[in-house]
C-alpha cells in the first residue's frame, strides 16, 4: 500500500513541477523498494558542532525548499491527511515533514533517525522503563500517545508546536495537541542537548522515522521573545498581586533588550549578533524579576561526600552563599548511616558507611550550620537498603534478617533477597513485618537523641514501584508477597494475596492492608517528632491514584489524619506547565494544614536557570512553604548565581530590604521609609 500510495503521489509531483532543482526524481518501477529518503538525507549534512545558547556559526541560505516524501504530500493533497501505518500501528497525522522556504537562513540543520513513534511493546518491545523509553533511544510522542510522556527524570525533552521548539524539559511533559515531544536518553539526550534549543524548527519524515531539526534567524528571534514573555508574566505577577515590588532595574532591561530585538527583525542578517546581546539584557533582567521571601523554606538535598570538617565547612558555605536555608541531608541511605551508630551496631548490622570509618560527619554537619543559622533535616531512606548484594557483607542488613526481604507476586519461591529491577536493581524491606518498622523506628530514635536535628525527611516510604493498573501484568508486578504479610492478611480476610485478582473487593482490601503498613511507620515515626520541635516531612510522588496502586503510599490519608508537618512531593519535570499539574494534584489531595515544599529537579535534570526561578516562582502561586532543589551535586554555577542575584537574597537592593507582613514580599527602600527589619527563618 505505502508503494502504491507513493506511485500515485510522484505522478502528480512531477506534473506540478514542485521538486527542489537539486533532487533528482528517481524512475520509479515495479518491485523497486526505493527509499525517497536517501535523496533528502543526501542533500542534508549531519551538524556537527557543538551547541551554544547563541550559535556563531557561518550562515547559509538554502537556494531551494528543503523537501521529504512526508512535506511534498503535505504541499499536494492540501487539507487530506492521510493515514499511515508505523510498526503495524495507525496513525492520523499532518505529515509535514522537513520543508524549509527559499533562500531561508540556517545558521545549523541536523538530522536523527527516530527509535520509535508512540512507543508501545509492540514497536518498541525491549523499553521497560517509565514512557517506554528504552535505553539511549531517541522517541517521539504525539497527542495520540496521552496527555503526557510519562517518561523518568533520565533523560531530556523538547516540547513542539507547529514545529517550532516551544521549550526543553528534563521528563514526563505536556504533549501538546498541535505539536509532539521528542524525548532521549543517553546518548540521544545528549544529542538534543547538543542540537536542539528554543525556537528550533523541527521536523519529521513519518514515513522514515527521521527528525530534521533547523537553526534560524526566525529561532533566535523566538526564543529571545520567549524569554522575555515570561520575564513580563512575573513583573506582572508582582505589580499587580498587592504586594510591594521594586522592578526598576528589570525594566531597564527589557527596554534595552527590545530594542536589540527591533534591530533583530529589522535586519535578519545580523540578527545573531543582536539577539546574542538580547539574550545576556534577557537573562539579567528574569534574574532580577522575582523579589525574595523571607518566610519560604528555601532547601536542598545533599548526599555528604566531604570527608573533613574542613570540606564540610566549604560545602555549608557554597550553599549558605546560594541563599538556601535548609540542607536535606541524606544521612541513612543504601541501608547505612553516615555516622557511627551504636544502635546498628546493638543489631549486628554494618555500624557506619566505610568511607566515613573514624569521623563523626553528621555531628560537624549539624554544628556548621547552626551556625550559620541554617537548618539539617535527616534525609532518611525508610525502606530502601540499596542496590548492592546483600551477600557481598555478612552483616548487611538482609544478610543477617533474610525474612525481612520485600517479595514480588512473581519471587514468592525465590529464595533470598531479590531485587527490583524498576528502583536501580535495589532492594527493599517489608514494611508489613513489625520487625522491620521496629528496627527502622529505633534508628530514628538514635538520630534524634543523640543530634537534635531540625527535621526528619522520609524518603522511600512506600513499597517498590509496580506497572500501572492498565498494564496485563499489573498484579504480577506488585510487591508485598512476603511470608508474613500473606499469613496475617488470609488471618484477617480468609484467602491468600496470591489467589486475588485485580478490580475485586479482595484486591481493594489487599493494596488497603500495604498502604496502612507505610502509614503505620510514619505514625511511629510522628509519635518521637511531634513535641520535640522536629519538623517531620516525607517525599511523595504527585498523582495520588498511582501512588496508591503503584506504590502503595497514601499520602492523602496521611494529611487528612495529621500525622505529618509537610509534603516534598517530587516535581520530575523542566517544564512549567507539567510542574503546575503535577503540584495541582497534590493542593488538591491534602488537608490546609499541611505544609508543602515541592522537591524540584530542574537541576538534576540540566534545565536552564530560567527553568529553576519559574518552578520556585510557581510554587509561591499554589502557595507552598517553601521549595527543595535536588541536588547539591548538580547546584552548578548558572544556578546558584541565578539564586543569590535576587529570589534567594535577602540583601537585595543595597541590603535594605523590608517585609511586608501580610505578603511576606521585600520591600525596599525605594518602594517605603527605612525601618528595622528582622529575617524570620521559622516554618509555618
Amino acid at each position: 500500500m505505502r508503494r502504491l500510495l507513493f506511485t500515485f503521489l510522484v505522478v502528480i509531483f512531477a506534473q506540478q513541477n514542485i521538486w527542489a532543482e537539486d533532487i533528482e526524481v528517481p524512475n520509479f518501477r515495479k518491485g523497486m523498494d526505493y527509499n525517497i529518503s536517501k535523496v533528502v538525507n543526501d542533500s542534508i549534512k549531519q551538524e556537527q558542532q557543538n551547541k551554544i545558547e547563541i550559535p556563531a556559526v557561518n550562515e547559509k541560505r538554502t537556494t531551494q525548499p528543503i523537501q521529504t516524501k512526508s512535506a511534498i504530500i503535505k504541499t499536494n493533497i492540501n487539507e487530506i491527511t492521510p493515514s499511515i501505518e508505523l510498526n503495524d500501528r495507525v496513525y492520523n497525522y499532518s505529515l509535514m515533514s522537513a520543508q524549509m522556504p527559499a533562500d531561508t537562513i540556517i545558521y545549523s540543520q541536523s538530522q536523527r533517525h527516530i527509535n520509535a513513534i508512540n512507543p508501545q511493546k509492540e514497536n518498541n518491545p525491549n523499553a521497560n522503563y517509565p514512557g517506554l523509553r528504552g535505553p539511549n533511544q531517541l522517541i517521539v510522542y504525539t497527542p495520540s500517545f496521552g496527555e503526557r510522556t510519562g517518561t523518568n527524570e533520565f533523560g531530556t525533552e523538547a516540547i513542539i508546536e507547529n514545529n517550532m521548539v516551544v521549550s526543553l524539559n528534563g521528563a514526563d511533559s505536556i504533549i501538546p495537541q498541535n505539536g509532539f515531544v521528542i524525548s532521549g536518553h543517553g546518548n540521544s539526550k545528549n544529542w538534543i542537548l547538543k542540537n536542539i534549543q528554543v525556537g528550533s524548527k523541527v521536523y519529521i519524515d513519518y514515513f522514515n522515522n527521521e527528525l530534521y531539526v533547523y537553526l534560524t534567524p526566525e529561532s533566535l528571534i523566538y526564543a529571545a521573545k520567549s524569554k522575555m514573555n515570561e520575564v513580563n508574566y512575573l513583573v506582572n505577577y508582582y505589580k499587580h498581586s498587592g504586594m510591594f515590588y521594586n522592578n526598576k532595574k528589570t525594566n531597564e532591561y527589557i527596554d534595552d533588550s527590545m530594542n536589540l530585538l527591533k534591530k533583530a527583525e529589522k535586519k535578519p542578517e545580523k540578527a545573531q549578533t543582536y539577539i546574542s546581546e538580547a539574550m545576556a539584557l534577557i537573562d539579567n533582567a528574569y534574574k532580577n524579576a522575582i523579589p525574595y521571601n523571607s518566610r519560604e523554606l528555601k532547601g536542598i538535598w545533599l548526599r555528604p561526600y566531604e570527608q573533613s570538617p574542613e570540606q564540610i565547612e566549604h560545602t555549608i558555605k557554597r550553599i549558605h552563599e546560594a541563599g538556601i536555608t535548609d540542607i536535606f541531608l541524606e544521612t541513612y541511605y543504601h541501608g547505612k548511616t553516615i555516622y557511627p551508630s551504636a544502635y546498628l551496631q546493638s543489631m549486628g548490622v554494618i555500624p557506619q558507611r566505610e568511607e566515613f570509618a573514624g569521623f563523626d560527619p553528621l555531628a560537624v554537619w549539624i554544628q556548621e550550620a547552626h551556625k550559620r543559622n541554617m537548618k539539617i533535616h535527616i534525609w532518611f531512606e525508610s525502606f530502601y537498603v540499596g542496590n548492592d548484594n546483600p551477600k557481598v557483607r555478612y552483616n548487611h542488613v538482609l544478610n543477617v534478617h533474610p525474612d525481612w526481604t520485600n517479595k514480588r507476586f512473581t519471587q514468592i519461591d525465590a529464595e533470598g533477597p531479590m531485587p527490583c529491577a524498576s528502583e536501580h536493581n535495589g532492594y527493599f524491606l517489608d514494611p508489613a513485618n513489625p520487625q522491620v518498622k521496629s528496627y527502622l523506628i529505633g534508628l530514628i530514635q538514635e538520630i534524634v537523641d543523640v543530634y537534635h536535628p531540625d527535621g526528619i525527611n522520609l524518603d522511600y516510604i512506600r513499597y517498590p514501584q509496580s506497572v500501572e493498573t492498565s498494564y496485563s501484568n499489573y498484579v504480577q508486578s506488585n510487591w508485598g508477597y512476603t511470608p508474613y504479610a500473606r499469613e496475617e492478611f488470609m488471618g484477617l480476610y480468609g484467602v491468600d494475596p496470591v489467589e486475588i485478582k485485580y478490580g475485586t473487593n479482595d484486591w481493594d482490601l489487599w493494596a488497603l492492608y500495604r498502604q496502612n503498613k507505610v502509614t503505620d511507620f510514619l505514625q511511629q515515626v510522628q509519635a518521637i517528632t511531634k513535641d520535640k520541635h522536629i519538623l517531620l516531612t516525607a517525599v511523595i510522588f504527585p498523582d495520588l491514584y498511582k501512588s496508591k496502586s503503584t506504590k502503595m503510599q497514601n499520602w492523602k490519608v496521611w494529611s487528612m489524619s495529621n500525622f505529618l508537618d509537610g509534603l516534598t512531593p517530587l516535581i520530575l519535570t523542566g517544564d512549567k506547565n507539567t510542574a503546575e499539574l503535577l503540584m495541582s494534584d497534590v493542593f488538591r489531595n491534602i488537608d490546609s494544614s499541611t505544609n508543602v515544599y515541592p522537591g524540584i529537579f530542574v537541576t538534576f535534570m540540566g534545565g536552564s536557570f530560567e527553568d529553576l526561578l519559574m518552578q520556585i516562582h510557581k510554587t509561591r502561586e499554589y502557595k507552598a512553604k517553601g521549595a527543595v532543589l535536588f541536588d547539591y551535586a548538580h547546584l552548578y554555577d548558572k544556578y546558584s548565581d541565578a539564586l543569590k542575584t535576587r529570589i534567594y537574597n535577602p540583601s537585595y537592593d543595597d541590603k535594605d530590604v523590608k517585609i511586608r507582613t501580610h505578603s511576606q514580599i521585600i520591600v525596599t527602600e525605594n518602594d517605603r521609609p527605612k525601618r528595622k527589619s528582622k529575617r524570620n527563618r521559622d516554618i509555618e
